[in-house]
């Protein structure tokens, strides 16, 4: 007769739990996940990018969008020096403007974490990391706990996963949601941005398929892509998770926050993404602790549109630090 030790049982226990718990949840939401109108979500999208906005509303639009940005800079050249350097620029966009409020967050590879931390010390901005073997997420699970623990130990304040797209395009579901969960359980205190890559899910219903998988396993934020992947965020897209979130809400009572990132590159561009989150989600999203911008360029054209709006001519490119 085969004895099981204590530890056995309970890890028994714990995939018991998984495979008829969470899994039936999980089962249970997706179920109720119909199917995307492509040319209502695209039309919608498009008429809400037209609407325009009288000059007071405009600039505290800009302004939102500042305190929204997680400034973002993954790059294999990234060094320490450029890292302080952006850190300065995030916590003081406009150093010639103390009216100019800090960005959300610094978003760096791991190894930056504690060049960013020493350069944010005393500041608000946050620190934000992208974990999981990102931008890919092809890695077993424990590499990516791993890089999820040594991220957090190092003092990042978020994590931006990936998910692991392979299993979710051949319907693997349930591992999916696994990873997400386990991941979270990682973070401890940190929270959690779950990156979808729309870009390779083909599919709007497959975008919502995800949003929703990805909030029930735990996610704090959905967010759209990587960046490296084109195409990157999308307003129509972007709508897609909104409306995921609002009827996620409405289910659960749990807000989750959202992350466009990839490709907004101009003020203009990001006002049309406030007008469609406050027409989906309402003032109570209209905050950095739901909503963000993932960019590296779109910062100084917003500082443009602020100094133009306030003085009635633009500044020259050259006047803000190129990131």
């Amino acid at each position: 007769m085969t004895t099981i030790s204590p530890r056995q049982h309970a890890a028994l226990e714990r995939r018991h739990d998984l495979t008829t718990g969470r899994h039936q949840a999980l089962g249970n939401l997706l179920g109720r996940v119909w199917a995307v109108d492509q040319v209502g979500v695209e039309e919608r999208a498009a008429s809400l990018a037209k609407r325009s906005i009288k000059r007071e509303a405009k600039l505290w639009a800009l302004d939102m969008i500042v305190r929204m940005t997680d400034l973002t800079t993954l790059e294999g050249k990234d060094t320490p020096g450029k890292i302080r350097a952006l850190a300065g620029k995030a916590r003081r966009p406009d150093p010639t403007d103390p009216t100019i409020p800090s960005v959300a967050a610094l978003c760096v590879y791991p190894n930056m974490i504690p060049a960013a931390r020493q350069a944010l010390r005393g500041s608000q901005v946050k620190i934000a990391a992208v974990a999981t073997y990102f931008p890919s997420g092809q890695a077993p699970l424990e590499v990516k706990l791993a890089d999820v623990r040594q991220a957090v130990a190092m003092g990042a304040d978020e994590i931006d996963m990936v998910i692991d797209r392979g299993a979710f395009l051949t319907g693997d579901y349930g591992t999916v949601y696994d990873q997400i969960g386990t991941v979270k359980e990682a973070c401890g205190a940190a929270h959690l941005k779950v990156i979808l890559e729309t870009g390779e899910l083909e599919t709007y219903d497959n975008v919502r398929r995800a949003s929703v998988l990805a909030m029930a396993a735990g996610a704090d934020f959905i967010k759209t892509s990587t960046g490296k992947v084109q195409p990157a965020a999308t307003l129509p897209v972007t709508l897609v998770m909104l409306e995921a979130i609002r009827d996620f809400h409405a289910q659960t009572g749990r807000a989750v926050g959202m992350k466009p990132a990839g490709g907004i590159r101009t003020a203009k561009e990001a006002i049309s993404y406030l007008t469609v989150l406050y027409e989906t989600l309402g003032p109570e999203w209209m905050t950095p602790d739901r909503f963000r911008f993932g960019a590296s360029s779109l910062l100084n054209d917003v500082l443009m549109q602020i100094r133009k709006e306030r003085t009635g001519r633009y500044s020259g490119t050259d006047y803000f630090t190129l990131d």
